[in-house]
């Protein structure tokens, strides 16, 4: 089993910027990747980022490159998502995500608000 947390969201001003954090317990230890993924009110769940923990490559949604940075802390097994000039198209709650061993892991989603 693998437990994923997430927290870090809040409520921001346009142009403001937030860190959501995704904390990893349990049987992690062949845990390849963790993707941050979101979901707005009415629409489907997107994939946000993206890192590989051996190499520490990225990939991000054009709607996100430029703003958005995905990093790890390996000694934490925590992955963070730092979210710069946050616009109001941002707003959805935010899901981190993990395959391990085949088995889909989500959190429980954290909640970002950009309005004025």
């Amino acid at each position: 089993q693998v437990q994923l947390v997430e927290s870090g969201g809040g409520l921001v001003q346009p142009g403001g910027s937030l860190r959501l954090s995704c904390a990893a317990s349990g049987a992690i230890f062949s845990m390849r990747s963790m993707a941050w993924y979101r979901q707005a009110p009415g629409k489907d769940r997107e994939l946000v980022a993206r890192i590989i923990f051996d190499g520490g490559s990225t990939t991000y949604a054009d709607s996100v490159k430029g703003r958005f940075t995905v990093s790890k802390d390996n000694a934490k097994n925590t992955v963070y998502l730092q979210m710069d000039s946050l616009k109001p198209e941002d707003t959805a709650v935010y899901y981190c995500h993990a395959i391990v061993r085949y088995t889909s892991y989500w959190g429980q989603g954290t909640q970002v608000t950009v309005s004025s």
